[in-house]
């Protein structure tokens, strides 16, 4: 590749690299001697083009002879040498033909617009066209002159005009005659004409004066442009004309830069002037020598430059260079966006006019002609834009763009640029971002996540790429994960315990990680961490019975979880103790949820020594299930006792599985009164309860309540001759029992000059709760005679309702219809509430009315009065 560099404004930057010249050997021991590298620069900016060197046949046709000029065509190229040459040339360099055409250098060559005829001229004053295709159009023309330049007509194949323009010291245009070539002069006497450019309708020639161009429809020169004033020997610097378009004139002269239009005359201008002119668009000066031009799309030009000591102070920048200069659409300014450094072979010889730039406008190459090289200039395609990227470690937005753009390299796989930043990441000791990347990078190749693992192993950084080692979908082999694994172990146990636990079980051997635990454990001792990583690997195992135990040694909560997610309450068995010893209310719940599985009896069996724990237990279910351990009452009535007085009462309340004599006992060693009192009113010893309330407690409101639970008239008459001659007893009488019992019991009894507190305010009360029984009784009287007086009025409203007779029923005494078809004719009736329905003079012999009036009827016996309803058909 060539060495090369990128400029922004009036800023150096670093080659990206140097164009290999080692194809010749000799040529690299000549050049090798004296070359130094060029320094890096801060900043970097992204070429725009690349650069190979043509081989093949261009190589052994330079080794012996030199490149004087060349012309391009989308099928081949045309090279002519300082021997005479023109060789016909693939777009690889290999050789297709040769014409030897003249006997000195070849000057210019030129193809028309088909690519079948290439013409050459030389200082030996001879102009050969070659046909390609066709030898009998071939055409040999001598001139007593030197011929420095021409250009076939772009038609010259489809015309027979057979049209060329040469430049000696005039633009002389030729074509076919009748019976002889006819000649005329365009234009003369202003020095020789050392360019030529001819395309579509237009022809423009340079001389040592200045630029011109010339309609060939108009058969007229429609403008000229002067060489700037000041500019180098016109000899020594030739004139590069290129155009751009259909009515573009690139112009290259020296050390200026001009863009000509073609532009249509306005009609209304009445001068006699040819109907187009030319604009000068953009223009600039440059402080180098121009050796060629050539436009790029979006506006920019291609310049290929020579520099000499005179203009530059350092003498390392003598190389040729190539700029691309962009013409500003709202100025006629030009900006140069880039520079590339060029190390064509032998440049330290060359003069400006010894290189040549020929371009292909629609692919967008550049040819770059010395007389010992031929380089090819072309765009950068997205592999070198991507490789530029991982050349200048811009790795970020090289995974990017091979990401985006895969279906566009061709050199580049998004894989390996991704390898290469995870490797750039490591280097940079960045293991973080290079582990997170690789999810994105390696995804399912399975030999690739191995030798990264790997290489994480090596810098002992393999924490940062745990997390993201793939164990789901893709799975390594289980070599690696071992080896995870035991790295964790012998350097982060901590990390070793983490993975072990996210891990699924079946990426390794279980029965290999488990010794390596076993061979630590034996050289380090024991260790919390690891008894808890060999009781997950047991687990792993099946081995429960031995998870077990180390969990319960290590009082891990995950022991609870163990049994249930793996049923092991028949191992657990001789266990409990030491289950309710760790967690006493986890195990209390879990055993009494799986009573089935480990029965109840069992537990208090086991927890019989350990009376608080078999407290916490029996409490448990006790509140989850009152029947549950009913058996076991008895035994929790010294348990409660001696544990959990509060509860006490609580649980003789709501058992009726204990003995009364047994909880007596109890109650009474401990000096429980509330709870004797309990058991006494249970036992039906009311007056023994009421006198420890009295005499234990001292409680009058707690006798007061008890005697109204238990309403009996002995218990009111013993509490109230305990009080009588109690002041504070009586209070709490006065004020509490006047819905029960009659006040004037308590109050006749009264001691004649007893003090009694806060009397007054009883005797309020109980004039208050006496008011409120009597305006209760009121009410009810009130409610009660209301609600007979409403149930005798709905009973008088039922029984003087009609009673509805069918046509169909018939007399149940004498089975006759009830209704005859002749209303005439109808009987008396009689209709009983039950819907009985009798003809009145048979009810009446078989029943002699009754002294009330009131017949019964002979089916349900129910009664009627003789007085019924009027009978309505």
């Amino acid at each position: 590749m060539l060495n090369m560099a990128s400029l922004g404004e009036n800023t150096k930057v670093a080659t990206e690299g140097t164009l290999d010249p080692t194809e010749d050997e000799e040529d690299d021991e000549a050049e090798e001697d004296g070359e130094e590298e060029e320094e890096e620069e801060e900043d970097t900016v992204e070429p725009k083009l690349k650069y190979e060197r043509l081989g093949n046949d261009v190589k052994e046709v330079l080794k012996n002879d030199a490149a004087s000029c060349l012309a391009v065509q989308g099928k081949f190229l045309a090279l002519g040498t300082h021997w005479g040459v023109v060789h016909i040339l693939d777009l690889q360099g290999n050789r297709i033909k040769q014409f030897p055409c003249h006997s000195t250098t070849v000057n210019e060559i030129s193809i028309d617009g088909g690519g079948d005829y290439v013409a050459s001229c030389s200082d030996d004053g001879q102009v050969v066209v070659n046909g390609l295709y066709a030898t009998d159009s071939n055409v040999k023309v001598n001139y007593d002159y030197p011929v420095r330049s021409l250009a076939l007509d772009p038609e010259y194949g489809h015309r027979q005009s057979g049209q060329y323009v040469t430049g000696g010291e005039n633009l002389v245009f030729h074509s076919k005659g009748m019976f002889r070539n006819k000649t005329t002069v365009l234009h003369g006497g202003e020095g020789p004409v050392r360019a030529i450019r001819w395309h579509k309708q237009f022809i423009a020639w340079a001389n040592d004066v200045g630029v011109k161009i010339y309609d060939c429809q108009s058969k007229q020169r429609i403008t000229y442009i002067n060489r700037d004033e000041g500019s180098p020997r016109a000899e020594l610097y030739r004139c590069n004309l290129c155009w751009r378009g259909d009515r573009t004139l690139l112009i290259g002269w020296g050390n200026s830069v001009k863009v000509c239009t073609v532009k249509e005359r306005p009609k209304k201008d009445v001068r006699d002037l040819p109907s187009l002119y030319v604009e000068i668009t953009h223009m600039t000066s440059v402080d180098f020598f121009i050796a060629g031009i050539a436009p790029v799309e979006n506006n920019q030009i291609v310049l290929l430059c020579y520099l000499t000591n005179v203009e530059m102070e350092k003498a390392e920048f003598k190389r040729p260079q190539l700029r691309i200069l962009t013409c500003l659409s709202d100025s006629h300014k030009i900006e140069e966006s880039s520079l590339d450094e060029l190390n064509m072979r032998g440049w330290e010889q060359y003069r400006c006019n010894d290189y040549r730039l020929e371009h292909l406008t629609q692919e967008g190459l550049f040819y770059l002609v010395s007389p010992r090289d031929v380089v090819l200039a072309k765009p950068r395609d997205m592999d070198d834009h991507v490789q530029w990227l991982i050349d200048n470690e811009k790795f970020e937005e090289a995974l990017s763009e091979a990401e985006t753009n895969c279906l566009k390299l061709k050199n580049h796989k998004v894989l390996d640029v991704g390898v290469q930043y995870i490797q750039f990441l490591i280097d940079e000791e960045d293991f973080q971002k290079a582990a997170g990347l690789c999810p994105r990078v390696l995804q399912g190749d399975k030999k690739l996540w191995e030798e990264i693992i790997m290489k994480f192993i090596e810098v002992k950084r393999l924490a940062d790429i745990s997390p993201f080692i793939p164990r789901t979908t893709l799975r390594l082999e289980p070599i690696i994960y071992e080896l995870v694994l035991n790295t964790f172990l012998l350097d982060d146990k901590d990390q070793f315990c983490c993975t072990l636990q996210e891990w699924p079980s079946d990426l390794y051997d279980v029965q290999v990680i488990l010794k390596a635990v076993e061979g630590c454990m034996e050289k380090d001792g024991e260790d919390g961490l690891l008894l808890e990583a060999m009781g997950q690997l047991h687990t792993f195992e099946g081995r429960f019975d031995k998870a077990l135990r180390i969990y319960l040694k290590l009082k891990n909560e995950h022991v609870f979880e163990l049994i249930k997610q793996h049923n092991l309450f028949s191992a657990i068995q001789d266990q409990i103790v030491e289950l309710m010893h760790f967690q006493p209310t986890t195990a209390s719940k879990m055993l009494i949820e799986n009573m089935e599985k480990v029965p109840v009896a069992v537990v208090v069996d086991k927890l019989r020594t350990e009376s608080k724990l078999l407290h916490q237990y029996l409490h448990t279910l006790f509140l989850q299930n009152v029947h549950a351990g009913q058996d076991f009452h008895e035994l929790q009535l010294d348990l409660y006792a001696q544990y959990d007085q509060p509860n006490f009462l609580p649980f003789l309340k709501q058992s009726s599985s204990y003995p009364l004599q047994k909880a007596m006992q109890v109650c009474e060693d401990r000096e429980l009164i509330e709870e004797q009192v309990y058991l006494l009113g249970r036992m039906g010893n009311h007056k023994q309860a009421l006198s420890l309330i009295i005499e234990k407690m001292h409680d009058v409101d707690k006798a007061i309540e008890f005697s109204k639970e238990q309403n009996d008239e002995e218990l009111w008459e013993d509490l109230i001759k305990y009080s009588i001659d109690k002041p504070d007893f009586i209070t709490g009488l006065l004020r509490n029992i006047g819905t029960h019992i009659d006040p004037t019991r308590v109050i006749k009894r009264i001691p004649k000059g007893m003090e009694i507190p806060q009397l007054r305010d009883s005797l309020v009360k109980i004039m208050h709760d006496f008011n409120l029984q009597i305006s209760l009784r009121e009410g009810c009287d009130k409610i009660l005679e209301k609600d007979c007086v409403g149930l005798l009025d709905r009973l008088n409203r039922l029984q003087r309702r009609g009673i509805s007779v069918s046509d169909s029923q018939r007399c149940l005494i004498c089975n006759d219809r009830i209704m005859p078809g002749d209303i005439r004719s109808a009987r008396p009736l009689c209709a009983f509430f039950c819907h009985h329905v009798y003809h009145m003079d048979c009810l009446e012999a078989v029943s002699s009315a009754r002294d009330d009036g009131v017949f019964v009827c002979q089916c349900c016996h129910s009664r009627k009065s003789q007085r019924g309803p009027k009978l309505k058909r």
